[in-house]
C-alpha cells in the first residue's frame, strides 16, 4: 500500500486544488490558532474545492462545538490536540466523526507516557514544542519516530513535523508510516503553499515507499 499524503495548513481554495491535482490523499485545516488559523468560510470554501478527506486540526473546544463545527463545514476527520480526552474521541466516534489522536513526543520519556484511544483511527507522531501546535517545521528524531511507530504496532501512523520534499522519503524509509503529513514543508509563507513544493513532496513520499 501506497503511503497517503496529507497538505495542512491550507487556508485558500487554489491550494487545496494544487494539492488534489498533485495526488494529496487528505487535506488539513487548522481551527487550532496561529498563523494559518481558517474561519468557517474559508474552510468551507475549501470543502467545496476537493472531495478528499478534510482534516481539521483541533484544540480547546468542546465535543458539542465540534459536532457544530463539523456541520458548518462538513470536516470528515478531527484531529485533537492539546485539551482532549479519550472519552472525547470516543463521542466523537460514536456521532459519525473519524478521530486522529495526537502524540507529541521530545524524547522517550514521552513515548513511554504515550497511550493509544480505541476510538481513534489514527495517531499523529510530531515533535513536542512549547506553545506549538503543528506547523513548527521541527522534527521528530528518525529514532524516536521508528519506536513510536514500532509502540503503535497495527495501528495506523501519520508522521508529521519538520518533512519537505527533500526530507520526506528518508521519513518514509526508516519510519514506515501510513500516512505523512506537511505544512511548512511546502509553504512560500504561512497559509500560502507553493504548488511546485506539494508537487515535489507527494513525488518524493510515494517514490520511497516502493524502496526496500
Amino acid at each position: 500500500m501506497r503511503v497517503e499524503v496529507k497538505i495542512c495548513g491550507l487556508t485558500r481554495p487554489e491550494d487545496a486544488r494544487a494539492a488534489d491535482m498533485a495526488g494529496a490523499s487528505l487535506l488539513g485545516v487548522v481551527f487550532a490558532g496561529g498563523p494559518r488559523q481558517v474561519t468557517v468560510a474559508q474552510a468551507h470554501a475549501i470543502r467545496r474545492t476537493s472531495i478528499l478527506p478534510l482534516v481539521a486540526v483541533v484544540a480547546g473546544r468542546s465535543v458539542p462545538e465540534l459536532l457544530r463545527l463539523r456541520d458548518e463545514v462538513e470536516y470528515d476527520i478531527a484531529q485533537l490536540h492539546d485539551g482532549f480526552a479519550e472519552r472525547d474521541a470516543e463521542a466523537l466516534a460514536a456521532a459519525g466523526v473519524r478521530v486522529w489522536q495526537v502524540w507529541r513526543i521530545a524524547d522517550e520519556a514521552d513515548l513511554a507516557r504515550a497511550a493509544r484511544w480505541r476510538a481513534a483511527e489514527a495517531v499523529l507522531v510530531e515533535a513536542r514544542v512549547p506553545q506549538g501546535l503543528g506547523g513548527t517545521g521541527q522534527r521528530v528524531p528518525l529514532p524516536l519516530a521508528r519506536a513510536a511507530r514500532e509502540r503503535l504496532g497495527d495501528a495506523r501512523m501519520v508522521l508529521a513535523g519538520g518533512l519537505a520534499p527533500g526530507t520526506v522519503a528518508e521519513a518514509v524509509t526508516v519510519v514506515r508510516p501510513q500516512v505523512v503529513d506537511v505544512s511548512s514543508g511546502v509553504e512560500e509563507r504561512p497559509g500560502v503553499k507553493d504548488h511546485t513544493l506539494i508537487r515535489q513532496f507527494v513525488e518524493a513520499a510515494r517514490g520511497s515507499h516502493a524502496r526496500p
